[in-house]
C-alpha cells in the first residue's frame, strides 16, 4: 500500500478530472499574484513606469503609486467575490468558472498591452475581478464534491495550486529578467491568458455540485452527479445512504438562505470564526512575503532577488505539501498552532535583527533567511487551511452567503495590509524596514490564540455533521472528540428532521 492511498482511494476518474481543473484553474491566481511582484522588481518594468532618479541614476517607481498599484486591485477582487458568489448561487458553480475565466481573457489583454501607468493599474483591478470570483467559488465547489476523509488536502490545495502557479510565473521571470526590453515583464504576464483559456474549453466536462442541486431542488440530477463522483470508490447502496444523508440534513436545517441569517443566535460562532480566520490570514503580514519580498530583498542587496523567489517558493511548496499530507490525519487546530508559532519567531527574529545599525552583509542574509522562514510557517497551515475551516463551517444553505463575506473581509485586510506596507518600510514614511517585523509578529501571537480558543476541529467529519455540531451548541474545542456515530438525524412527530449529538465514551 502506497502512502497516498487514503487519499487515492477516494478519487474515481470523475472527481479526479474535477480536482484537476479547479486546481488548474487557481494556478492563474498566482501567476497575477507573483508575477506582479516580481516584474516589480524588473528595470524595465521602472523604467515604463516609474520616473527617473537623478541621485541613484535608476527609474523606481513612486511610494504612493506602488501603494496604490499593491492595494486598488483589491476593489476589483471585492467586486468580483460579490459577483461571483451571486452567480454561483443563482446559476451554479461551473457556470461562475467559465464567465470569470471569459472576464479574465479580456482582463488580461489589458495588462499584457499597458504602456501607461493608468493602463497597467487599471487592469490589475479588472483581472482581480476574475481573482475575486474565482476565490467566491473554487474552495466551495471543492468542499462540496469531496468526501469528508480527503476534503482537507483536497480544498487545502487552493494555496498550493496558488503557490505552483507563482512558482511557475517566478521560473519564467528569472528567465526573462536579463532581458532590458518590454518583454521582460510582459512575457510572464502572458501567462495570464493561458489557464482561463483552457478552462472555458474544459469546465462543462465535470459534474455539478450535488449539494447546489439540491438547494435548487434538482433531486435527480443531484443524484446523478453524486453517483458519477462516488463510483467505483462506495458501493450503489453506500452512495444511495450518502444521497439521502444529503437530503435529511438539508430538510432539518432552519436556514432558508438569506444572508442575514449568518447573524443570528445560532449562527454567530461560526460567524465569528469565519471571519477570525480571514482576519488572521490577512493581518500576520502574508503580504510583506507574497507581494513586497522581491523589492524587499532586492533594496537589501544581499542575493539575486529572482533567484530568491523562486527558491522561496521551492520552500513554500514542500512546506505546504508536508502539512496538506497532514491535514487529514493530524487534524486542522494543531497544524494551525504550529504555523502560528513559527510566523511568530521568524518575523520577531527579523525585526530585532532591524534593529542593528549600519547591518552586515551577514544581518542582511540572516533577514532573507527570516523572511523565508516566515514565509513557510505561514504556508505550512494558514494560507491553505483558513479556505478550509471557512468552508467546513458554513451553514449548508448559506454556503455562498458565508464564502461571499469571508472573502470581502479578506479582500478587505488585504487591502489594508498591502496599503499600508510601503509606508511602513520606507523613508520619508514610517521607514521602519525590518522592523515592521514587530508588527506583525504581534499579530501572529494573537492569531495562535485565536487558534486555540476559537477554531473547531472538524478533521474528518461531514459537513452535515459539522452543521449538527454548531446547531446542538457544541463547545467549539469539543468537537473533536465527536465521531460520525455520535450525530443522528431523527423524524420527528410532524415528519420535519431534527439533528441531534448522542453521548458516549470512546475509548
Amino acid at each position: 500500500m502506497h502512502p497516498f492511498s487514503h487519499i487515492t482511494k477516494h478519487l474515481n476518474s470523475t472527481l479526479a478530472k474535477s480536482f484537476v481543473i479547479i486546481f488548474l484553474s487557481t494556478l492563474n491566481y498566482g501567476f497575477d499574484n507573483q508575477g506582479f511582484g516580481t516584474c516589480q522588481a524588473m528595470t524595465p518594468f521602472a523604467r515604463q513606469f516609474g520616473e527617473y532618479n537623478e541621485k541613484t541614476g535608476k527609474y523606481a517607481l513612486l511610494t504612493y503609486w506602488l501603494s496604490l498599484f499593491d492595494s486598488l486591485n483589491y476593489v476589483g477582487f471585492a467586486v468580483g467575490v460579490v459577483i461571483g458568489s451571486l452567480v454561483s448561487a443563482r446559476w451554479g458553480r461551473r457556470m461562475c468558472i467559465f464567465a470569470m475565466s471569459c472576464w479574465a481573457l479580456v482582463a488580461a489583454a489589458i495588462v499584457v498591452s499597458s504602456s501607461t501607468r493608468g493602463q497597467i493599474l487599471a487592469g490589475r483591478i479588472l483581472f482581480y475581478i476574475y481573482i475575486g470570483m474565482e476565490l467566491s467559488v473554487m474552495p466551495v465547489f471543492m468542499s462540496e464534491i469531496m468526501p469528508a476523509p480527503i476534503r482537507g488536502i483536497t480544498v487545502g490545495s487552493y494555496q498550493f495550486s496558488l503557490v505552483t502557479g507563482g512558482l511557475i510565473v517566478n521560473c519564467i521571470a528569472r528567465g526573462t529578467s536579463t532581458l532590458t526590453t518590454n518583454a521582460a515583464w510582459r512575457i510572464p504576464m502572458g501567462l495570464f491568458f493561458v489557464v482561463p483559456a483552457i478552462i472555458i474549453s474544459v469546465v462543462w466536462f465535470i459534474p455539478e455540485s450535488p449539494r447546489w442541486l439540491l438547494t435548487k431542488e434538482r433531486t435527480e440530477e443531484a443524484r446523478e452527479n453524486l453517483q458519477k463522483l462516488r463510483q467505483d470508490t462506495l458501493t450503489d447502496d453506500e452512495i444511495e445512504a450518502e444521497f439521502e444523508y444529503l437530503q435529511t440534513s438539508l430538510r432539518s436545517m432552519p436556514e432558508q438562505g438569506k444572508w442575514v441569517e449568518l447573524f443570528s443566535k445560532i449562527n454567530r460562532r461560526r460567524t465569528a470564526v469565519v471571519i477570525g480566520v480571514n482576519v488572521f490570514q490577512q493581518v500576520t503580514g502574508q503580504a510583506f512575503v507574497s507581494s513586497y519580498s522581491s523589492i524587499f530583498i532586492a533594496g537589501l542587496g544581499t542575493v539575486n532577488t529572482f533567484t530568491m523567489a523562486v527558491v522561496n517558493l521551492c520552500c513554500y511548496l514542500v512546506t505546504m505539501g508536508i502539512g496538506l499530507y497532514l491535514n487529514d490525519r493530524v487534524g486542522r487546530r494543531p497544524l494551525l498552532l504550529i504555523s502560528g508559532a513559527v510566523q511568530f519567531a521568524a518575523i520577531m527574529t527579523m525585526g530585532g535583527l532591524g534593529l542593528v545599525n549600519s547591518p552586515s552583509y551577514q544581518v542582511k542574509v540572516a533577514i532573507v533567511a527570516m523572511v523565508t522562514i516566515f514565509g513557510c510557517g505561514f504556508i505550512f497551515a494558514w494560507a491553505p487551511l483558513t479556505y478550509v475551516v471557512t468552508t467546513e463551517v458554513a451553514p449548508l444553505r448559506l454556503r455562498d452567503a458565508t464564502q461571499r463575506t469571508a472573502s470581502i473581509v479578506n479582500v478587505f485586510f488585504q487591502f489594508v495590509v498591502n496599503f499600508t506596507i510601503p509606508y511602513l518600510l520606507y523613508a520619508p514614511y514610517a521607514d521602519l524596514n525590518s522592523k515592521v517585523g514587530f508588527i506583525f509578529g504581534s499579530f501572529s501571537f494573537l492569531a495562535t490564540v485565536f487558534t486555540y480558543f476559537c477554531i473547531p476541529e472538524c478533521k474528518g467529519k461531514s459537513l452535515e455533521e459539522i452543521d449538527v455540531l454548531f446547531h446542538q451548541n457544541v463547545p467549539l474545542r469539543q468537537f473533536g472528540s465527536f465521531r460520525s456515530e455520535d450525530i443522528e438525524l431523527e423524524t420527528d412527530g410532524k415528519n420535519n428532521m431534527v439533528a441531534s449529538v448522542v453521548e458516549t465514551e470512546h475509548a
